[in-house]
């Protein structure tokens, strides 16, 4: 019984702090042409500047490590949004009460909410041919936010969220099966 109560607040634990990453991508495109990239200009990512600074860095270190380089003349530009909400925890505590007497019954209950609300934070990256203009792949995380972590805690997050978006990138395009 105890090994099944740690179980289930390790569990609870990794739910609250993980990463969630939905993909999308043109199956036609050729990802090995795209070696080089850049931001947009004038992008406004929605962040603070030190935020998006951070954030600037994490994709710099990751896109280094796979061979793909920043440059003037990109192959491709990224593009950043991202917004801030507050979901409500939909956990609650039934507390109820209840008696009989002869043949009449009655009854009363109260859900009781556990925690507060929690603050998310949805970013958007979408990677866009810079010769078509066209966008080829894009990455939507979200993912759980404190706005007054410190400054390390933040750019841990940050690197963390990127290092799990571009997990899937360049995407691996299954072939089909010959008949």
């Amino acid at each position: 019984m105890r090994n099944i109560w740690i179980l289930l607040v390790v569990l609870c634990a990794i739910s609250c702090s993980t990463v969630r990453v939905n993909y999308d991508f043109d199956k036609s495109v050729d990802f090995t042409n795209y070696s080089t990239y850049n931001y947009y200009p004038e992008m406004e990512t929605g962040l603070s500047d030190l935020d998006s600074k951070r954030l600037f860095n994490a994709i710099d270190s990751t896109m280094q490590l796979r061979g793909i380089l920043l440059s003037e003349e990109p192959d491709f530009y990224i593009n950043i949004q991202s917004k801030s909400f507050i979901t409500s925890n939909n956990s609650t505590v039934g507390v109820g009460i209840g008696g009989t007497s002869g043949n009449v019954g009655g009854g009363v209950s109260l859900g009781v909410p556990l925690g507060g609300s929690n603050l998310e934070r949805e970013l958007i990256f979408d990677l866009v041919d810079s010769q078509k203009d066209a966008l080829f792949w894009q990455a939507i995380s979200l993912s759980n936010f404190n706005e007054n972590s410190s400054p390390s805690t933040r750019e841990k997050k940050l690197y963390e969220i990127v290092a799990k978006v571009f997990s899937k990138y360049p995407p691996v395009i299954k072939k089909a099966k010959k008949k």
